[in-house]
Protein backbone atom coordinates (compact mmCIF):
# COMPACT_ATOMS: atom_id res chain seq x y z
CA UNK A 1 0.00 0.00 0.00
CA UNK A 2 0.91 3.41 -0.67
CA UNK A 3 2.75 5.09 2.71
CA UNK A 4 5.13 7.54 3.72
CA UNK A 5 8.61 6.68 6.49
CA UNK A 6 8.37 8.42 9.53
CA UNK A 7 9.93 8.50 13.14
CA UNK A 8 8.42 8.18 16.37
CA UNK A 9 8.81 11.12 18.51
CA UNK A 10 6.53 10.27 21.47
CA UNK A 11 3.23 10.50 22.82
CA UNK A 12 1.12 13.39 24.20
CA UNK A 13 -2.65 13.77 24.47
CA UNK A 14 -5.15 15.98 22.37
CA UNK A 15 -8.96 16.62 23.15
CA UNK A 16 -11.39 15.59 20.26
CA UNK A 17 -14.22 17.04 19.49
CA UNK A 18 -16.24 15.94 22.51
CA UNK A 19 -13.74 17.58 25.19
CA UNK A 20 -12.47 13.88 25.60
CA UNK A 21 -8.77 13.54 26.14
CA UNK A 22 -7.14 11.45 23.91
CA UNK A 23 -3.88 9.38 23.74
CA UNK A 24 -1.63 9.68 20.97
CA UNK A 25 1.41 8.86 19.52
CA UNK A 26 3.55 11.59 17.57
CA UNK A 27 5.38 10.74 14.20
CA UNK A 28 7.35 13.38 12.08
CA UNK A 29 6.36 11.74 8.51
CA UNK A 30 8.69 12.81 5.54
CA UNK A 31 9.89 14.55 4.19
CA UNK A 32 10.39 11.59 1.85
CA UNK A 33 12.39 11.94 -1.20
CA UNK A 34 11.92 9.71 -4.51
CA UNK A 35 15.48 8.40 -5.03
CA UNK A 36 14.36 5.14 -7.77
CA UNK A 37 11.11 5.20 -9.67
CA UNK A 38 11.35 0.92 -10.64
CA UNK A 39 9.26 -0.05 -13.27
CA UNK A 40 8.42 -3.47 -15.32
CA UNK A 41 10.31 -3.12 -18.36
CA UNK A 42 13.51 -2.35 -16.44
CA UNK A 43 13.33 -3.86 -13.26
CA UNK A 44 10.65 -6.53 -13.45
CA UNK A 45 7.92 -5.10 -11.17
CA UNK A 46 6.93 -1.29 -10.43
CA UNK A 47 7.54 0.14 -7.06
CA UNK A 48 8.91 3.56 -5.93
CA UNK A 49 11.96 3.34 -3.80
CA UNK A 50 12.11 6.61 -1.46
CA UNK A 51 14.33 8.31 1.55
CA UNK A 52 14.02 9.71 5.08
CA UNK A 53 16.28 11.36 7.41
CA UNK A 54 19.42 12.98 6.90
CA UNK A 55 22.76 11.20 7.26
CA UNK A 56 26.57 12.76 7.52
CA UNK A 57 28.28 12.50 4.01
CA UNK A 58 31.15 10.99 5.80
CA UNK A 59 29.05 7.93 7.29
CA UNK A 60 27.57 7.26 3.89
CA UNK A 61 29.48 4.87 1.11
CA UNK A 62 30.07 6.11 -2.23
CA UNK A 63 28.01 4.07 -3.80
CA UNK A 64 24.74 5.57 -1.91
CA UNK A 65 26.32 9.10 -2.11
CA UNK A 66 26.30 8.42 -6.12
CA UNK A 67 22.53 6.95 -6.18
CA UNK A 68 21.28 9.96 -3.83
CA UNK A 69 23.48 12.51 -6.08
CA UNK A 70 21.17 11.29 -9.17
CA UNK A 71 18.17 12.11 -7.14
CA UNK A 72 20.03 15.01 -6.47
CA UNK A 73 19.21 15.04 -2.81
CA UNK A 74 21.63 14.85 0.74
CA UNK A 75 22.58 11.08 2.21
CA UNK A 76 19.55 10.07 3.78
CA UNK A 77 19.71 6.96 6.69
CA UNK A 78 15.97 5.03 5.72
CA UNK A 79 15.59 4.02 2.32
CA UNK A 80 12.64 1.68 1.63
CA UNK A 81 10.58 0.37 -1.09
CA UNK A 82 6.64 0.63 -1.87
CA UNK A 83 4.38 -0.64 -4.12
CA UNK A 84 1.24 0.43 -5.25
CA UNK A 85 1.10 4.57 -5.99
CA UNK A 86 -1.32 5.50 -8.73
CA UNK A 87 0.55 8.94 -8.61
CA UNK A 88 3.03 9.06 -11.44
CA UNK A 89 5.84 9.97 -8.95
CA UNK A 90 9.52 11.10 -10.60
CA UNK A 91 13.06 10.69 -9.03
CA UNK A 92 13.59 13.92 -6.79
CA UNK A 93 10.12 14.49 -6.12
CA UNK A 94 9.31 15.46 -2.39
CA UNK A 95 6.45 13.95 -0.22
CA UNK A 96 5.77 15.24 2.98
CA UNK A 97 2.78 14.42 5.86
CA UNK A 98 0.19 16.51 3.33
CA UNK A 99 -0.20 13.31 1.65
CA UNK A 100 -2.14 11.85 4.53
CA UNK A 101 -4.63 15.15 4.53
CA UNK A 102 -7.82 12.76 3.18
CA UNK A 103 -7.00 10.02 5.05
CA UNK A 104 -9.02 9.81 8.26
CA UNK A 105 -7.48 6.10 8.88
CA UNK A 106 -3.72 4.76 8.80
CA UNK A 107 -2.25 1.74 9.34
CA UNK A 108 1.55 1.88 11.20
CA UNK A 109 4.64 -0.97 10.91
CA UNK A 110 7.70 -1.27 12.47
CA UNK A 111 10.28 -2.87 14.81
CA UNK A 112 8.48 -3.42 18.45
CA UNK A 113 11.04 -2.91 21.39
CA UNK A 114 13.07 -6.15 22.25
CA UNK A 115 12.30 -7.60 25.67
CA UNK A 116 15.01 -10.01 25.95
CA UNK A 117 14.39 -13.85 27.22
CA UNK A 118 10.73 -13.95 28.90
CA UNK A 119 8.62 -16.38 30.63
CA UNK A 120 5.88 -17.95 29.17
CA UNK A 121 3.19 -15.92 31.10
CA UNK A 122 4.97 -12.44 30.04
CA UNK A 123 5.37 -13.48 26.20
CA UNK A 124 2.35 -15.81 25.78
CA UNK A 125 0.15 -14.54 28.75
CA UNK A 126 -0.28 -17.35 30.44
CA UNK A 127 -2.44 -17.89 33.30
CA UNK A 128 -0.44 -20.06 35.68
CA UNK A 129 -2.01 -21.91 38.56
CA UNK A 130 -4.51 -21.12 40.67
CA UNK A 131 -3.78 -22.28 44.20
CA UNK A 132 -0.15 -23.18 45.63
CA UNK A 133 -1.59 -26.57 47.19
CA UNK A 134 -0.92 -29.99 46.66
CA UNK A 135 2.84 -30.22 47.12
CA UNK A 136 3.55 -27.49 44.33
CA UNK A 137 6.38 -25.79 45.19
CA UNK A 138 7.57 -22.21 43.05
CA UNK A 139 5.56 -23.75 39.78
CA UNK A 140 2.74 -20.97 39.63
CA UNK A 141 4.47 -19.42 36.38
CA UNK A 142 5.48 -23.14 34.95
CA UNK A 143 4.32 -23.68 31.16
CA UNK A 144 3.02 -27.18 32.43
CA UNK A 145 3.79 -30.59 30.38
CA UNK A 146 5.82 -30.10 27.33
CA UNK A 147 4.27 -33.51 25.66
CA UNK A 148 4.20 -37.47 26.88
CA UNK A 149 6.80 -39.35 27.97
CA UNK A 150 6.01 -42.17 26.17
CA UNK A 151 4.67 -40.64 22.64
CA UNK A 152 5.69 -38.26 20.49
CA UNK A 153 8.50 -38.42 23.09
CA UNK A 154 9.33 -34.75 21.44
CA UNK A 155 8.72 -31.55 22.15
CA UNK A 156 6.06 -30.93 19.19
CA UNK A 157 7.49 -27.03 16.87
CA UNK A 158 5.77 -23.94 17.85
CA UNK A 159 5.26 -24.88 21.62
CA UNK A 160 4.42 -21.99 23.46
CA UNK A 161 7.64 -21.73 25.46
CA UNK A 162 9.85 -19.46 27.16
CA UNK A 163 12.33 -17.20 25.19
CA UNK A 164 13.22 -13.76 23.05
CA UNK A 165 10.67 -11.38 23.48
CA UNK A 166 9.93 -8.48 20.99
CA UNK A 167 12.01 -6.84 18.30
CA UNK A 168 9.53 -8.18 15.44
CA UNK A 169 8.28 -6.49 13.13
CA UNK A 170 4.43 -5.09 13.73
CA UNK A 171 1.66 -3.88 12.07
CA UNK A 172 -0.95 -1.80 13.77
CA UNK A 173 -3.49 -1.51 11.47
CA UNK A 174 -6.73 1.30 11.56
CA UNK A 175 -5.05 4.31 13.96
CA UNK A 176 -7.37 7.10 13.97
CA UNK A 177 -5.74 10.58 12.52
CA UNK A 178 -6.34 13.20 15.05
CA UNK A 179 -4.43 15.65 13.59
CA UNK A 180 -1.92 16.81 11.47
CA UNK A 181 1.05 19.73 11.59
CA UNK A 182 2.20 20.25 7.63
CA UNK A 183 4.66 23.01 9.04
CA UNK A 184 6.23 20.20 11.34
CA UNK A 185 5.48 17.55 9.59
CA UNK A 186 4.14 15.79 12.71
CA UNK A 187 1.19 13.64 12.59
CA UNK A 188 -0.62 12.87 15.65
CA UNK A 189 -2.45 9.07 15.68
CA UNK A 190 -4.88 7.65 18.62
CA UNK A 191 -3.78 5.09 20.75
CA UNK A 192 0.31 3.86 20.47
CA UNK A 193 2.09 2.70 17.48
CA UNK A 194 5.44 0.01 17.88
CA UNK A 195 8.83 0.71 18.55
CA UNK A 196 10.78 3.31 20.64
CA UNK A 197 11.25 6.64 21.04
CA UNK A 198 13.58 7.76 17.51
CA UNK A 199 12.66 4.19 15.61
CA UNK A 200 11.25 4.38 11.81
CA UNK A 201 7.74 3.72 11.28
CA UNK A 202 6.33 3.22 7.70
CA UNK A 203 2.78 5.33 7.84
CA UNK A 204 0.49 3.43 4.92
CA UNK A 205 -2.85 4.27 3.96
CA UNK A 206 -5.05 1.02 3.84
CA UNK A 207 -8.08 3.27 1.43
CA UNK A 208 -5.63 3.33 -1.47
CA UNK A 209 -4.81 0.54 -3.44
Amino acid sequence: MPGLIGKKIGMTSVFDENGNSVPCTVLQVGPCVITQVKTMETDGYAAIQMAFDEKKEKNTPKSMLGHFKKANTTPKRKVIELKGFIPDWKVGDIITVDYFHDDPWLDVSAISKGKGFQGVVKRHHFGGVGDSTHGQHDRSRAPGSLGGSSYPSRVFRGLRMAGRTGGKKTKIINLKVMKIIPDDNLLLLKGSVPGSKGSYVIVESPDRI
